[in-house]
């Protein structure tokens, strides 16, 4: 791996929530650690640690890597909702289409493509709601429901967890 590829690995661990990743890939070894979370808050400890762990590499790679992966480290972002969700009481009645797997989220194919849904599209069974790009793959994520689009709670190209709620939709719709 590259230095640049290990800086946006770690980008994007303190962006995605998950508390650690080890990675061991031909002739190095690399395990990132988060600090732990408490209440839905992140606990005041320092940014997320790395620890990496070279095995066969070059002393002149290993040099500048050192001082790169200690200067490389953003306190994670939250992802922001595209706009003010409905009222608590109101999202009883929808259902909730949930991320898969932690990764980048895109509402489009490619940038030069439409939205794959839109506020206010009906969805059936099996349609492609979104991409989410984790490791280089993109996964294109389908709907188990069918019904009306009435939010989407995640912007565009943000990073999301597992388990996250990325859409609203109206069964009745």
């Amino acid at each position: 791996m590259k230095v640049n590829e290990i800086q946006e690995l770690i980008k994007f661990v303190s962006k995605s929530g998950v508390s650690e990743v080890e990675i061991e890939h031909k002739d190095f070894k690399i395990n990132i650690k988060t600090p732990p979370y408490k209440k839905g808050r992140v606990a005041e400890q320092p940014a997320p640690q790395q620890m990496v762990t070279h095995q066969m590499m070059p002393a002149q790679m290993q040099q500048p890597m050192q001082g790169q992966m200690q200067s490389a480290a953003p306190a994670p972002a939250p992802a922001a909702p595209v706009a003010a969700a409905p009222k608590e009481d109101d999202n009883a009645k929808y259902l909730e289409i949930k991320s898969p797997m932690i990764g980048t989220f895109y509402r489009k194919p490619s940038p030069d493509k439409d939205e794959f849904v839109k506020v206010g599209d009906t969805i059936g069974e099996g349609d492609t709601v979104c991409v989410i790009e984790a490791m280089k793959l993109f996964n294109e994520i389908e709907s188990e429901i069918s019904g009306k689009i009435v939010k989407v709670l995640v912007d565009d190209t943000t990073p999301v967890e597992y388990d996250q709620v990325l859409f609203l939709v109206d069964p009745a719709g």
